[in-house]
């Protein structure tokens, strides 16, 4: 799917992507949650970064065109992935690596049973504890992110997680950390939280101090919870910085929604499966909510009504708006077997997904009816498509943005004439 490379490329401004009120666009990331299935998304932002690199030179990264990146869940720990740095302090992963780590680390994240009496292990786990007890993902997201924090990002980052003691949702923003130090946490324990999925994986306990000393305790599960799918959070946080007069934004007003540009990308659901009914959940007690259809459909059930309301409240706003060609959703709900599970982390599902992700860039762009509950396709366009067209406009706003700021690239401002 990848175009080839243009003959003559412009150098990659090194510079951070400079703040919106140099350029036309606020633009936004948003990662679902999904386990596994983060390969899809990771297939995806693998070609996205491919087309930014044809357009601006081999070193660019996904960080350095978005002015926030969010991430729920496993959508999380890819967040934090492309937005970490390193000892250049440039991303720590590019998106082509995400998938290789993906591949390498899911079958020891969830190891999978195979002698006679698993499925029967599976039920008793289910009543007596999480089903993996998350050491391996533990110990793996604190040797790559390290001693990273929160306020460290190489752009701004939402994180969505939950708050078991509190019941309530505990949002991480690099925007709200300014105001509120005490959120400053490692990256490696936000991770953690947000996915740490009931039934899945145990609820993280940490603690932060502020500067003077006072401690906040976090009791968190996974951000789905709340938002399985952060666009909305990610769009509400940077309205707040717009209400706060926060001149990143200036002259931005609080409802001028046309001036974002947001890429949502789902994990994929199994919906046009159909592997529920009322007769059948009318019959369920607490095991039948955990265990039935060989998943657990309580989990299934409210990671994707909040994805499914967020991707029906922004297609509505955008199209009120009449700029819904700034909106593109990407998300697969024929998910079928095997590869709509979060954990089943075989080498051939994993390897299935990656090619589920491949399969979705030659789809048409779609949008949930929330009558059927079906994705169907909006136009003719296909997903690749879509996101070649993206590429060359978050391309075209960061040049245009380094152009106007006294801070931007110079080689930009030499070599690249843009009408400002």
């Amino acid at each position: 799917m990848q175009g080839p490379k243009s003959p003559q490329q412009p150098p990659t401004p090194t510079t951070p992507l400079q703040p919106p009120t140099y350029g036309n666009l606020i633009t936004v990331l948003s990662i679902d949650g999904g386990g596994i299935r983060g390969l899809i998304p990771g297939t995806i932002l693998g070609f996205l970064e491919a087309e930014l690199q044809n357009l601006d030179g081999e070193d660019a990264r996904i960080a350095d065109y978005f002015d926030v990146i969010a991430g729920t869940s496993t959508g999380g720990l890819v967040t934090a992935m492309l937005t970490t740095p390193n000892e250049n302090n440039r991303p720590m992963f590019a998106a082509k690596d995400i998938n290789a780590f993906y591949l390498e680390n899911c079958p020891n994240i969830f190891p999978q049973k195979s002698h006679p009496f698993a499925y029967a292990t599976k039920i008793i786990r289910a009543i007596t504890g999480p089903k993996y007890d998350g050491k391996f993902l533990h110990n793996i997201v604190k040797e790559k992110l390290g001693n990273t924090r929160l306020r460290q990002t190489l752009t701004n980052v939402v994180i969505p997680t939950f708050d078991i003691k509190r019941l309530q949702p505990t949002i991480f923003s690099t925007y709200e950390v300014k105001k509120t130090p005490s959120l400053d946490a490692l990256l490696s324990d936000i991770c953690i939280s947000t996915s740490a999925a009931p039934t899945y994986l145990p609820a993280h306990y940490f603690k932060t101090y502020d500067p003077t000393g006072k401690v906040r305790e976090f009791n968190l599960i996974d951000g789905g919870v709340a938002a399985n799918n952060p666009a909305v959070i990610a769009m509400g946080e940077v309205t707040k910085e717009i209400i706060g007069g926060n001149a990143d934004f200036f002259p931005i007003k609080p409802m001028d929604y046309g001036r974002f540009l947001v890429i949502s990308l789902g994990t994929g659901s199994p919906k046009a499966e159909e592997k529920y009914n009322a007769d059948e959940a009318a019959k369920w007690g607490i095991l039948g909510w955990l265990t039935s259809g060989g998943s657990t459909p309580l989990v299934d059930v409210f990671t994707q009504a909040s994805g499914d309301m967020a991707d029906y409240h922004l297609s509505v706003v955008f199209q009120a708006l009449h700029c819904e060609q700034n909106y593109l959703r990407i998300e697969d709900d024929t998910l079928s077997g095997l590869v709509s599970s979060v954990d089943i982390a075989t080498t051939e599902n994993l390897n299935d997904l990656v090619q589920v992700g491949e399969g979705l860039l030659k789809k048409s762009v779609s949008r949930v009816n929330l009558q059927t509950g079906v994705c169907e396709p909006s136009n003719d366009e296909t997903n690749a498509a879509a996101l070649i067209r993206f590429a060359k406009l978050l391309s075209r706003e960061k040049q245009l943005r380094d152009a106007r700021s006294p801070h931007g690239s110079l080689a930009v401002k030499s070599k690249l004439k843009i009408t400002i």
